[in-house]
């Protein structure tokens, strides 16, 4: 039995399918408990508490941890692991973020601990640390987009990757054997900012004046230098940021 919480997010709706395909029985922690007529057993359960993780983790062999949020995904990551230590889960697979250790913002610094939380378990576990998905990155812009004026930050660089290659990614480990800290998952180029918002603007037949600014403090040092991306080392997925973009007309 595999246990996957964020399962009906934008990566678990692709990571659960290819696991039931490889002959798995599924299980997806959800805020709703209801049957969806697709094999898959939905359970509600809120990790902030812990609240029904016992029992959702009772014959589990392997835990996929998606879900995560801008804040507490520390605190709901480190009750998933207390869970499934007392359950003796056999493999804890978990999602983080490229160079979460390396920026001093609130969303790194949750994930971090999250990460963390996992790495400190007892549980065996294999941990991947993924760069931004193609639809954080549209998704980014477009808010940008909505400005009368669109600010552009000078330095930043994204090496954006197709949630498709990373539910194959996350599916290949979770049906490994534990493998502690694996390479990251980047996507196939690095754009800056403002090409990934030149591709939205004239996708969308929009039209904004732009202007540039600084991100201040150590994040904006981290950036500028190129320390958010995984250069040399990583995983490269195939499916481009141009495909993405295509698809969205």
């Amino acid at each position: 039995m595999i246990l996957v919480t964020g399962g009906t997010g934008t990566i678990g709706r692709r990571v659960v399918p290819l696991l039931q395909a490889a002959g798995s029985k599924m299980r997806v922690l959800s805020r709703h408990a209801d049957d969806r007529g697709d094999g898959v057993e939905y359970l509600a359960v809120d990790l902030l508490t812990g609240e029904g993780l016992d029992r959702a983790l009772d014959g589990v062999d392997v835990v996929l941890h998606l879900a995560g949020g801008p804040k507490g995904d520390e605190i709901g990551t480190r009750n998933l692991v207390a869970a499934a230590e007392r359950a003796k889960v056999g493999h804890l697979v978990h999602i983080s973020v490229t160079a979460v250790d390396q920026l001093p913002l609130t969303y790194f610094t949750s994930k971090l601990g999250a990460e963390q939380a996992v790495r400190g378990s007892s549980v065996p576990w294999t941990v991947l640390r993924v760069a931004q998905l193609h639809d954080f990155a549209w998704n980014a812009v477009r808010t940008m987009a909505k400005l009368p004026v669109l600010p552009v930050p000078g330095g930043l660089r994204f090496q954006p990757v197709d949630s498709r290659d990373v539910a194959e990614r996350l599916a290949e480990l979770t049906l490994g054997e534990p493998q502690g800290l694996v390479p990251d998952l980047v996507g196939p180029k690095v754009y800056s900012l403002a090409e990934l918002a030149r591709d939205y603007l004239r996708t969308t037949g929009r039209h904004r004046l732009s202007v540039p600014i600084r991100v201040p403090g150590k994040a904006g040092k981290v950036y500028r230098a190129g320390g958010n991306l995984t250069l040399t080392g990583a995983t490269v997925g195939t499916h481009t940021w141009e495909e993405f973009v295509a698809a969205q007309v």
